[in-house]
């Protein structure tokens, strides 16, 4: 069972009983999306973060969407990664090679992960670069009202912190209006190096799926969500409002369980 609401600004929340419940809609979800961008523009490109949203994508790999999913259109991409070894435990690469990537049909020419034997600097200049070339050929799409990619999908998570891909509240990256893609070097979270989409390529994509679970994330999923006033406006899973796309939120239940309105006792 779950529950269905909406967002402040108009985003959707979806409330689950059991992460097997979330994992099952989050794959319907993902595949539909799927569909409908293959449909339309004959690709799909998926913008991956890491943490329980590859986790929770592990669905996808197995029956009915193993076959039904067109898997060699598919174009992956990270919203965020951490500038380490490919097969570093620490990688978002390696989490989502490991849960989905090496288990399903996907071209390998169509991953794009980043440059790891390089600074994070110019390892997010050169994949600024890379996502600039596939804007210019049409496997992104540009957004109608800025210079922007346009992702089909951006699948996020949010840490308790309130940071989303690798934004944290309070950091100047928050602030980055130009860049697509850009660095940080200070992370509050190890491993200090990493390199992230900024909010303006986050906004414009068409879809943006922030997945989060347990109750150690329920203060972040209550300031992010609920209409608290100015209490933290920099907040930067608060600042994730899609200009023209739409977003949706899957939580479980611990996740949600500080959200105002909801009756949880289902």
């Amino acid at each position: 069972m779950a529950l269905f609401g909406t967002h402040r600004n108009g985003g959707e929340l979806r409330i689950h009983e059991s992460l097997d419940e979330l994992s099952t809609d989050l794959a319907d979800y993902i595949a539909e999306i799927s569909e409908a961008s293959v449909k339309e523009r004959g690709v799909f490109a998926i913008g991956l973060s890491g943490g329980s949203p590859i986790d929770l994508m592990g669905k996808l790999c197995g029956a009915p969407y193993n076959k039904t999913v067109d898997w060699g259109k598919w174009y992956i991409f990270w919203a965020d990664e951490r500038v380490v070894a490919k097969n570093h435990a620490d990688s978002n690469y390696k989490l989502a090679k490991d849960g989905l990537l090496s288990k399903v049909p996907i071209v390998p020419s169509h991953v794009h992960s980043i440059n790891d034997s390089v600074s994070a600097e110019e390892a997010a200049d050169e994949y600024e670069f890379v996502i600039r070339q596939l804007v210019k050929t049409r496997v992104i799409s540009v957004s109608e009202i800025s210079d922007c990619p346009k992702f089909d999908l951006i699948l996020i998570g949010l840490g308790a912190d309130g940071h989303v891909a690798s934004l944290f509240p309070n950091h100047s990256v928050l602030d980055e209006g130009n860049e697509w893609v850009t660095f940080i070097t200070d992370s509050p979270k190890p491993p200090p190096e990493r390199i992230t989409f900024t909010l303006p390529v986050i906004n414009s994509a068409s879809n943006v799926a922030i997945v989060v679970t347990g109750d150690s994330k329920a203060e972040a999923v209550h300031l992010a969500i609920d209409d608290v006033g100015s209490e933290c406006p920099s907040l930067p899973g608060r600042m994730v409002q899609p200009t023209k796309g739409k977003l949706v939120w899957f939580l479980d239940k611990p996740a949600a369980s500080k959200l105002d309105g909801f009756d949880l006792s289902m």
